[in-house]
């Protein structure tokens, strides 16, 4: 399954490379939806704004070229996603 995971996050880097430097806009409407089908991890409710302890976060990053879509996201922690936006910050330039 990692493997897979991998595979798919390589082509989705080479579809979407192209924005990898640009200003990139998240989208409020695609993370609503995403939320809205995925319920939060720390209340298992589908709430609409509010989830405690998490963040929706791209599994592939916008800045490394991923799509603002739902199916790039998931619910992850405060500190895992922080610790994963310093990794992006060092290897998405």
């Amino acid at each position: 399954m990692h493997l897979r995971k991998s595979i798919v996050a390589c082509v989705l880097l080479s579809l979407f490379s192209s924005t990898a430097g640009a200003t990139i806009h998240r989208s409020v409407a695609q993370k609503h939806a995403f939320m809205r089908a995925n319920p939060c991890p720390a209340t298992v409710a589908h709430k609409k704004y509010s989830c405690p302890g998490y963040v929706v976060d791209h599994v592939v990053a916008l800045a490394c070229g991923g799509p603002d879509v739902p199916g790039n996201m998931q619910w992850q922690s405060v500190a895992d996603a922080k610790a994963k936006d310093k990794w992006e910050r060092k290897g998405c330039k």
